[in-house]
This record gives structure tokens, C-alpha cells and sequence, in this order.
């Protein structure tokens, strides 16, 4: 008898690294107080008590029931073009909005529309490791395009040119950025999409964590408001950050209604539509909880300060990056790998985080630290951990 073979695109890949590093923590002792996880990006508050009663509402409407429209439900797809075009200055309509289940789903939706096996997409490194695998698993091949600390993790117009070749269909980036927390300049956006357009490939554009960006910031970019964007650009995102209901799988693409056409086919093979009672619940959300999402923003900004105030003078640890949800922190251990020093950290000092080389394999001097997920009062609890820290 011959035994079946599994595909070796997948079988390559780790399995996945969330799990992995959470595991570490079942190792610790408890003797510097509960452990604190700061592995996942996850809000660490409760939805809105109006979110969690419509979506109970949703639930249990037998309007939700059967299968919906494979774009998305129409209400969600006209609310949320109303709120780009208000962030942007942009004219879009729902027409450019496709709802995906969640914004992982967005990723593989773009990529597959945009490119087959064979075909280069290029990536910044570090990387978002759920942007690589997608692509490995389906054959795309990866370049990556240098974004280290002495430029704060930005990508540049010259390191983007530099790693163009020939069979590169696309440049997807993150911005806020996972895993460094880095925040893209307009500016720097323009220029890059400038170069995508000079040469016929597209932006892939995952702005996950726009809604942290500082309050001052302003629009992320004007790169909607460019004439014939939607023939070079295709912008992400996720309602679960902002809504508090990462469970519930909800996401969405912006880009041209013929790039929409295509990913309904992708999508119908895929889960056939997002999950429905979410859509009507987010359609209400999205104008009504306008002032409490705010008011998140400025208590994510309040983590992020505890987090730089402890990290002045600790120790030789050093913060490279922060960001939205992330901070991108260069570890004091020389020669000593950052899973090597992650697990450590975990084990004895009840911190978990996620190894800089999970994110690329240069970046073994770096942690990840998902600081949302902890109160500033319990981030401040990190410097007496990481202070006492051997290895």
C-alpha cells in the first residue's frame, strides 16, 4: 500500500505561531503575578453594550439565516464606503466595497486576484508571517523589500525599486505596521505608489490598524483621492480591532468594481459570503459607536506612553518602533536568538511575546510586543520583569 501525500506547499510551512509562543506560558511559575500576554493582537476591552445587542439581534433573525450576497450585505457595503470617503476626502461607493471574512481573507482574496504560481509579490521584511504563508501555500513567490530600524522600519522608494523584477505583480504593505508598529508617511505612500503605477503592479495596501493612528494624524493618505487609483490599488481592512469582535471574522476590501467582479469569484469558492449577522450588526455600528471608537483610540495612545516610559534605560533593551497596536523592541542578548529569549522571557518572567524572526530571519534581535491587549497599569508591571531578566 502507498500512503496519500499531503501538499507540500503546506506541509513546508510552521505551524502556526500564535499557539506556539502561548504555550510558553504554561511553564511559568506565577512568581512575579499573573502572566501577561502580549502575544496576540487583540483589544484588550469589551465590545460596545449596543454592539453586543445588535449582534445578538442579528443572530437571531431569520433574515441572517440563508446565504447573502457573495459582496457582502448592501447596508454594510454603503455604510462603510460613507466612512472611507469621510477619512479620505475619497468619492467611493459601495460598488468598491467587497466584505470578506475578516482581514486575512481580504489578503488571500487580493493576492489571488492579482497574481498566480509563479508570480512575485513583494513584501516588506520584516513581514506580517500570515501575508508570507498565504503566499507560499499557493505558490506565489515572495521578494522582500529592506525595512530596517535605522530608517524607523519604513519602507523607502529606493529599497522598494531595488527589489523590483521582472514578474512582480504586486506590493502589499501594512500600515499601521505588523509586526513593528511603524506608521507610513503619506508622503512616502505617494512615492511608492507612484512607482506601482510607473510599472503596472499593484498596492496591496493592509490598513488593519488605521483606526489607532495618532489623533492628530489626520487622513492616512490621499492615495483614494488620485485619479484611476483603482487601477493599482487595493486597500484592506478589519472591523475587529476597532469593534472588539476579532470572533467574528469581518473585514472588507476597497478597489475598482472590476476588481470586486473578479474577487466574488474567488470569494464564492471560499465561504460564499462573510457571515451575515455581523454585516448587520457593524452596518448600525459604524455611525453609531463613532465617539466610543474614539475614545478607544485615546486609551490604545495611553498603553503605547506606558509602554515608552518604561522602556527609557532598561536595561539595554531598547524600543525601535511603536505603533498602533505593536512595538518592535531589540533585545539586550547578544548571540542569543529571539526565540531562544522570547521562550526565556515567557517562562521565567511571565511575558509573552512573539520572536522578531517568526517576522523574517533577520530579525533575531527584535521582539514583538501586541501592547493593546494589557492596561497600562499592568505594562508598567513589564519593567520590573525585564530588569531581573538572565540568560
Amino acid at each position: 500500500m502507498t500512503a496519500a501525500m499531503l501538499n507540500p506547499l503546506v506541509t513546508r510551512l510552521s505551524p502556526p505561531p500564535i499557539p506556539a509562543v502561548q504555550a510558553w506560558g504554561k511553564d511559568y511559575n506565577g512568581s512575579f503575578g499573573p502572566l501577561i500576554d502580549l502575544s496576540q493582537a487583540v483589544p484588550g476591552y469589551p465590545p460596545h453594550p449596543d454592539m453586543l445587542r445588535w449582534l445578538g439581534e442579528a443572530a437571531s433573525s431569520l433574515a441572517y439565516t440563508n446565504y447573502g450576497a457573495i459582496e457582502g450585505e448592501a447596508d454594510l457595503r454603503q455604510a462603510y464606503a460613507a466612512h472611507v470617503c469621510e477619512l479620505y476626502r475619497a468619492n467611493i461607493s459601495g460598488a468598491n466595497i467587497h466584505v470578506t471574512s475578516g482581514c486575512n481573507q481580504a489578503f488571500i482574496c487580493a493576492v489571488m486576484a492579482v497574481a498566480k504560481a509563479g508570480d512575485t509579490v513583494l513584501m516588506t521584511e520584516p513581514f506580517y508571517f500570515n501575508h508570507e504563508t498565504t503566499l507560499s501555500m499557493l505558490g506565489i513567490k515572495t521578494g522582500f523589500v529592506e525595512c530596517g530600524a535605522a530608517k524607523g522600519f519604513v519602507p523607502t522608494v529606493e529599497a522598494f525599486e531595488k527589489a523590483l523584477t521582472p514578474g512582480v505583480r504586486a506590493l502589499a504593505l501594512v500600515t499601521p505596521n505588523n509586526p513593528t508598529g511603524a506608521i507610513y508617511p503619506p508622503a512616502q505612500l505617494q512615492a511608492i505608489f507612484d512607482v506601482c503605477r510607473n510599472n503596472g503592479i499593484w498596492l496591496i495596501l493592509d490598513e488593519t490598524y488605521r483606526d489607532f493612528l495618532p489623533s492628530d494624524f489626520g487622513a492616512p493618505h490621499g492615495l483614494l483621492c488620485e485619479e484611476n487609483w483603482q487601477d493599482n490599488l487595493i486597500q484592506l481592512y478589519s472591523f475587529s480591532k476597532s469593534f472588539c469582535i476579532p470572533g467574528h471574522r469581518l473585514g472588507a476590501l476597497t478597489a475598482g468594481e472590476n476588481v470586486v467582479e473578479e474577487i466574488a469569484k474567488i470569494m464564492d469558492n471560499l465561504q460564499i459570503c462573510a457571515p451575515r449577522a455581523a454585516q448587520g450588526a457593524v452596518a448600525r455600528a459604524l455611525p453609531a459607536l463613532a465617539e466610543w471608537r474614539a475614545g478607544n483610540r485615546l486609551e490604545i495612545e495611553a498603553r503605547a506612553q506606558a509602554l515608552s516610559e518604561i522602556m527609557v534605560d532598561l536595561g539595554g533593551w531598547r524600543l525601535e518602533a511603536l505603533g498602533a497596536y505593536f512595538a518592535f523592541v531589540r533585545h539586550p542578548f547578544e548571540g542569543r536568538g529571539s526565540s531562544e529569549v522570547a521562550e526565556h522571557l515567557a517562562k521565567e518572567a511571565g511575558i509573552l511575546s512573539v520572536p522578531g524572526e517568526y517576522f523574517g530571519a533577520g530579525q533575531k534581535q527584535f521582539l514583538r510586543f501586541a501592547f493593546a491587549n494589557a492596561s497600562a497599569g499592568t505594562i508598567r508591571q513589564l519593567r520590573g520583569r525585564m530588569l531581573g531578566l538572565k540568560l
